[in-house]
């Protein structure tokens, strides 16, 4: 008989090609992930690393400035030491020469005035001893003509570089709403909220504190004059804008440091407007001090309409602004910089250098 042939069936074939193709496809997904995963591991690696060496610099950086302060504390300490060592002395001397004075006695000619001889170097060795006392309670050097005073935190003084020279001195200060926060971020949180926790702010309140440190600058007889400026530009002291106010003592610059620490940052930046106030003082001033934070949002006048000021219309507005600044009348700046604003501190150096003043960028817990 012959064999039957065996029956073909095409389903089986399918059934079979299909599982093949599923495992390639499974086996073609595990290798990709595998790259995925070993390039993304890479990254991560070298962003460790790179965050790891700019930890290790800032440890650096911050070991070096110890060092720093315990080589100044230990020259203090000797500086203490020899003071304390040289009015030992004297008070023995004072000591021995009270001792010789009471021995003395008669009525010799000789004695009386070897007595009043004794009696006159105790007089001078007590003046000595007077100073030297007064020398060391008073460690940090005296403020000169200085009729305010201002004490950061610990004391410390700082080289800024920048000189309060003049007879005319103009403090313009920035009050916009960007000088609420570092960081947009931190600006619109502070914006919503109310005038006196505005007024709190850190970035704020660093402003005001280096006006005051200013004003402990100013000596007497000097004139000057403290603006506040957002949109438009105006006097903190009620009813002076454009006059200068005479420094005769403390009491005037007092005033109006209460005045300005009842601002509230608000609105947006017209630099140009700020600098209109060099032309509407009569004289001029002959030193200006600018504390601002950043490019202006605005011209002289304000928008039409609310919008986002992009990067080329506030690098024209601070153009404008550095053109309207009167030639040889030095502008010091002092930038508290915000947080995407690279450019500001490009321009406000060629306003300071080209002006004949000075650019000073402090850390965040100055003065």
């Amino acid at each position: 008989m012959a064999r039957r042939k065996r029956k073909f069936e095409v389903f089986s074939l399918s059934f079979l090609d299909c599982m093949c193709c599923g495992f390639g496809a499974v086996v073609l997904l595990l290798v990709i992930i595998h790259a995925q995963v070993t390039v993304r591991a890479e990254q991560t690696a070298v962003q460790s690393q790179s965050e790891t060496s700019r930890i290790e610099e800032e440890v650096l950086e911050g070991r070096k400035h110890l060092v720093r302060l315990r080589n100044s504390l230990v020259e203090e300490s000797e500086r203490q030491a020899i003071v304390t060592a040289e009015a030992q002395r004297i008070e023995a001397m004072l000591e021995r020469l009270r001792r010789e004075l009471a021995a003395a006695g008669g009525d010799t000619v000789a004695r009386r005035e070897s007595i009043e001889k004794l009696r006159a170097d105790i007089r001078q060795l007590e003046e000595a001893n007077r100073r030297l006392a007064e020398r060391a309670a008073e460690p940090k050097p005296a403020t000169g003509e200085r009729i305010r005073s201002f004490v950061g935190d610990g004391n410390r003084q700082y080289l800024t570089g920048i000189r309060m020279g003049g007879s005319h001195v103009l403090i313009l200060l920035d009050a916009s709403a960007s000088m609420l926060g570092r960081t947009y971020v931190n600006v619109v949180r502070f914006r919503s909220m109310p005038d006196e926790r505005k007024r709190r702010a850190p970035k704020w309140q660093q402003a005001v504190r280096t006006v005051d440190w200013l004003t402990t600058q100013i000596r007497p007889g000097t004139r000057v004059q403290i603006y506040a400026f957002n949109e438009q530009a105006r006097s903190v002291v009620d009813g002076t804008d454009g006059q200068w106010l005479t420094v005769k003592d403390g009491a005037t610059l007092d005033a109006a440091m209460r005045s300005l620490r009842r601002v509230v940052p608000q609105k947006g930046t017209s630099l140009v407007n700020a600098f209109a106030v060099i032309k509407a003082l009569d004289p001029p001033p002959d030193n200006v001090f600018l504390i601002t934070d950043g490019l202006p949002t605005q011209g002289e006048k304000a928008p039409s309409q609310v919008e986002d000021v992009k990067q080329e219309r506030r690098v024209k507005y601070m153009v404008d602004a550095i053109r309207a600044v009167p030639r040889r009348l030095p502008v010091n700046v002092m930038l508290l910089p915000m947080d995407g604003d690279p450019a500001a501190a490009g321009y406000f150096w060629e306003l300071a250098v080209a002006s004949g003043g000075s650019l000073l960028t402090p850390s965040r817990d100055w003065p």
